[in-house]
């Protein structure tokens, strides 16, 4: 399977056994029933749209300027001020001032409830079946480099000196990669828990000489961790070769956190399949056996010898006890997610590291949190470009959800310019029937105009199941919208009584953590077809979740691939053409998308304190730096 990252770079051409196939968000088929035959098919977003170019901006007239009649071209005349919902309730206050508290008692030192769990117990449950990888973890790119010998003067080209291990960490550390060990990694590649950003796993093979007097002293220096994959027979004089670490030398390693011993076999065979079965049990097992004898640590984890394995192999190394297993191949190489399974793991050779270094990511991998609880104090974190089985996306994620009802239609980075947001997606659906019309498809509330503006009584039983999304300070509910229920600012707050943002998604994609079946979704308008789409969610970490589809995909399968990278609610938003996402201030999108007037952003963490941390400006402008793409054909 192949995976891509940013760069669009093959990560491998390795054939994967598990394939994730992106799917696509449908498209919601709107009709207003006091417009025109014409005017309804172009609004439901059927018709093919040959070349899209820029539409007119408006002259900045609407929500933000109607309390004298001044409105948008179609706006509805029944807007209701919500800026009370703004003022933080005695309660809030309250909350604020215990959760301040809190934060204090924590930087004191205090435990809380969360670090007094133990990490283990809580990442097996979330744990894909051993020795399977999870699914978030197939996403990430976490290189295993290997090196082996370090001398004074290379005898073989996988030899490295000391002057270029140096230059390899200080490269390290100038991209910003961060070294983990090889227990972080076995336990992302398990439970597809959260890693550092930009992670790489340092190994070192065969136990020589140069590995404590030079490599050790470095990684103590850097605070770098790795692995040393040792056999015994060295050690302990049976193998003869080049110079080797001693058993003193070893436990002296091993007692630093810093360390990992990984059992490379007895005598290092040229070829573990070729030996019988008595031979591979010895040097499987015994291996162990020495090394924790001699350490007294448990060895968790096997190297196998020049890479070489079959099933038998290992077999043979699950029933040893080992939790995983690193290899090799001189045919191919591939990141750790991308590997068959935890007896598998596959390294890159010390000689791509330069390559490598722009390469690695940390992927999607979330904590595993509550249900119906939220992180809103997360950094907002953009994966450009994810891909899994040549489907891709662009991601958005952590941060605080809000949304940005504007006066008019603008491209989103516009949009995003006038406010504190660091990202946002195209939000709702909007009327098309002006230019510059900022009249949405059902009720709508928003921080950026503290107005609620109800739907059409004739549009809003076409709406009736959709998922009204409300947003409030600290959380995110998403419920069936109820048209005699929910056209009011009061319905809105019967359903979240704190609720400062609310709109009508097209259609959930995930529902409860379940990717939604072709039948959930009757009405909407080719779901089943392929077309660039745009939605928003949150993940299992409670972190709110912006995206789009890079290539033309439908609903369901879409659903399903936001299911398996972590999202346990997910709502379908204005696709086709109006498919846009922006990230400090640059488009992500690789044509011209018609302009909105809506938007779902995050903000960064220390933008978004208080009930309505948005700030939008009422006078629209442009950034001067606004990076837009040449025009394309959109079908």
């Amino acid at each position: 399977m192949k995976k891509r990252l940013v760069d669009g770079s093959a990560a491998s051409s390795r054939p994967k056994k598990v394939g994730v196939w992106l799917g696509g968000l449908g498209l919601l088929a709107f009709g207003l029933g006091a417009v025109a035959s014409t005017t309804l098919a172009f609004m439901l977003r059927g018709a093919s749209v040959a070349t899209v170019t820029p539409f007119p901006k408006a002259s900045g007239v609407g929500l933000l300027a109607n309390t004298l009649g001044t409105r948008a071209l179609g706006a509805f005349p029944r807007e209701i001020s919500a800026a009370y919902l703004c003022r933080p309730t005695a309660a809030e206050e309250a909350i604020s001032a215990i959760a301040d508290t809190t934060q204090q008692l924590v930087q004191s030192g205090l435990p809380t409830l969360q670090n007094a769990l133990n990490p283990d117990l809580v990442g097996l449950l979330n744990a894909a079946p051993w020795p399977q990888i999870h699914d978030l973890a197939t996403i990430a790119r976490v290189p295993i480099v290997m090196y082996h010998d370090v001398l004074p003067e290379k005898e073989v080209l996988f030899d490295v000196t000391a002057e270029e291990l140096v230059e390899h960490f200080e490269q390290i550390k100038t991209a910003g990669l961060t070294p983990i060990s090889l227990e972080q990694l076995v336990n992302h590649l398990r439970t597809g828990a959260p890693l550092p950003p930009k992670p790489v796993v340092l190994s070192f093979d065969d136990g020589y000489e140069g590995h404590y007097t030079t490599v050790y002293p470095l990684l103590k220096e850097y605070q770098y961790p790795a692995v040393f994959s040792i056999f015994p027979g060295k050690p302990d004089g049976e193998v003869a070769g080049r110079s080797t670490v001693t058993w003193d030398q070893i436990q002296e390693m091993a007692a630093d956190p810093l360390v990992t011993i990984a059992s490379h076999s007895v005598t290092h065979p040229n070829d573990l399949r070729t030996l019988d079965d008595e031979a591979l049990r010895q040097e499987i097992f015994a291996s162990k056996v020495r090394l924790e004898e001699m350490l007294g640590i448990p060895i968790r984890y096997f190297t196998y010898p020049a890479g070489y394995y079959d099933d038998r192999v290992a077999a043979l190394v699950e029933e040893a006890g080992y939790e995983a297993a690193l290899t090799m191949s001189n045919d191919a190489e591939w990141f750790a997610g991308e590997s068959d399974n935890l007896l598998a793991i596959g390294r890159f050779g010390q000689s791509r590291l330069t390559a490598l270094l722009p390469q690695a990511w940390e992927g999607l991998g979330v904590p595993l949190r509550a249900p119906n609880t939220f992180d809103f104090g997360s950094a907002v974190r953009l994966a450009r470009q994810v891909e899994v089985d040549d489907m891709r996306l662009t991601l958005v994620s952590g941060g605080r959800p809000a949304t940005i009802h504007a006066d008019s239609r603008y491209q989103v980075p516009e949009i995003l310019a006038r406010s504190n947001a660091i990202a946002g997606v195209d939000g709702g659906f909007f009327s098309l029937r002006y230019l510059d019309s900022n009249v949405m498809i059902g009720p709508v509330l928003s921080q950026a105009t503290q107005i609620f503006v109800p739907g059409n009584a004739s549009e809003n039983p076409k709406l009736a199941g959709r998922p009204l999304v409300l947003i409030g300070p600290t959380g995110v509910d998403f419920v069936e919208f109820n048209p005699s229920l929910h056209n009011t600012l009061a319905g809105f707050q019967a359903e979240m009584p704190n609720v400062t943002d609310g709109f009508v998604g097209s259609a959930w994609l995930v529902k409860d953590g379940h990717a939604r079946t072709p039948d959930t979704f009757e009405g909407v308008f080719d779901f089943d077809v392929p077309r660039h789409r745009a939605f928003w969610g949150i993940n299992t970490a409670g972190q709110p979740v912006l995206g789009i589809s890079k290539d033309r995909v439908d609903s369901v399968e879409l659903g399903e691939a936001l299911q398996k990278i972590g999202l346990r609610e997910a709502v379908m938003l204005d696709s086709g053409a109006s498919t846009s996402l922006a990230y400090e201030g640059e488009l992500l999108v690789e044509y011209v998308p018609r302009p909105v007037p809506h938007l779902v952003v995050v903000l960064p963490p220390d933008q978004a304190e208080g009930t309505c941390p948005l700030v939008f400006q009422d006078e629209p402008f442009v950034r001067a730096d606004l990076d837009m793409p040449d025009r394309v054909q959109l079908q």
